[in-house]
Parts: structure tokens; sequence; C-alpha cells
């Protein structure tokens, strides 16, 4: 090799360094895709946990302490009485358009449980509602409470606006406490056609883990591969 490519070659420092930069990124991402890998193993196993206990005979509510890993969307029947009167809506979206959820607490043996009597949509008159009267029998999801609010917004319990179904602070807005845990996505009730519209719980996770698995080995072949074209180049001008 002549003086002036000599001259053009970065210094072995720096070419060291270099390389040991490539070593750690490369390290790094063949461990986030593993870390991936996990998660996706995490996620399916969820899934199956969560519709095993979707789909199962209805249970009486499990005693405290009630918690997401083993009860989220587990099947429940409970009875009680409705207090209509404490209803609160909950802003909602769902495949029938904008609305909200009608959460009604419910006495029990267990106090005032929460239920989501299902989805209303916006303009509707709320006389037009099913209000079930005495005694009742209730069938749904356990569902675990949503605490603050959304992203986008915050509840205003002073204002009556809920964005999420926060248990706690609906127990405090109406002054009838019971578990604080948890609601109830309640079956539908009544005629097919009538509001509230029970049973829309959706049963579905987001599961990305593999693609984010793929784009990290991918990247670590990249990087190899980028490798393995520095040197040959370096060979080459030697």
């Amino acid at each position: 090799m002549n003086e002036s490519a000599r001259g053009s070659q970065p210094p072995h420092w720096l070419r060291l360094a270099a390389l040991a930069l490539a070593g750690c990124a490369l390290v790094i991402f063949v461990l986030l895709g593993n870390w991936q890998l996990r998660r996706l193993e995490w996620k399916l196993a969820l899934i199956d946990a969560v519709e095993t206990r979707a789909f199962q005979a209805p249970t009486a509510l499990p005693v405290d302490p009630i918690n997401s890993d083993e009860h989220a969307y587990l099947r429940v029947t409970l009875s009680g009485t409705y207090r209509h009167q404490h209803s609160r809506r909950v802003k909602a979206l769902t495949e029938l358009g904008g609305g909200s959820w009608l959460l009604t607490p419910l006495e029990s043996e267990r106090g005032y449980v929460w239920i989501n009597r299902g989805f209303v949509p916006s303009g509707t008159d709320s006389a037009d509602w099913t209000q079930p009267q005495g005694p009742q029998q209730v069938t749904g999801l356990l569902r675990m409470s949503e605490p603050g609010g959304t992203l986008l917004e915050d509840n205003q319990p002073q204002l009556d606006r809920w964005v999420s179904r926060d248990i706690e602070a609906l127990q405090a807005a109406s002054g009838l406490y019971g578990p604080e845990q948890f609601f109830v996505d309640a079956d539908h009730q009544g005629e097919a056609g009538s509001w509230p519209r029970g049973g829309m719980t959706r049963l579905s996770f987001r599961n990305n883990h593999l693609s984010y698995a793929l784009t990290w080995y991918a990247m670590a072949v990249g990087l190899l591969a980028a490798l393995f074209i520095v040197m040959r180049l370096q060979r080459r001008s030697r």
C-alpha cells in the first residue's frame, strides 16, 4: 500500500473503537430480539388464559385480593338490585358508533358492585333505556378498574364527565362503596334491540412482539453484513 493510501486510512485505535461499538450494538439488537420473543410467549399465554376465563361457565365473584393476572375477564355471576339513580355515563367509541357505557351500581352482598350494563348511543333518550327493577341475576366479565382517565383526557368527577371506568372515583362521586378494584361487563339483558347494549366486551389484544423481534434480528443481520463489507474493503485497500 502506498503512502497516500495509508494516510487515508483512519487511525488504528479509531477502527478498534468503531468495531467495539458495532459489537455492542450487535449484542443489544440480539438481546432485544430475544426479549421480544419472551414477551411474545407471555402475550400468547395471557391471551389463552383470558379466552379460557371468558368462555367458561360463570362463577361467583372471587374473594379478595382480586388482581388482573388471575381474574381479568373472568366470567362471573352475582345477584343484587340496581340503583339506577346513581348511574354514570362513561364516554365510549364502539363498532356501533360514539356514545357511552352505562355504569350502574348493583347493591349486593359484597357491597355496591359497579356494572357496565352496556353501550348507549349519543342522542338516545334515557327514558328509552331498560331499567330492571327488583332483585337481578347479572352475568358478565370481570374487568379491572381504569383509574384516572385516558392518555388524552382525565375524568372530571366534579362535572360528572367520565372517560374511563374508574371505580374508586365513581364510588366517591356516588357515595356508594364496595369493591373498588373491578367492575363487571354485563351480558345483554332485555330484547335484542334494546339499550343499553350489553355483551360488547372486545377480547382483542395487540400482539406485535413477533414483528418487533424480527425487526431487531434484521437489524443485527444488517449490521453484520455492513461489518463484513467494510472489512473486505479495508483488506482490498491494503
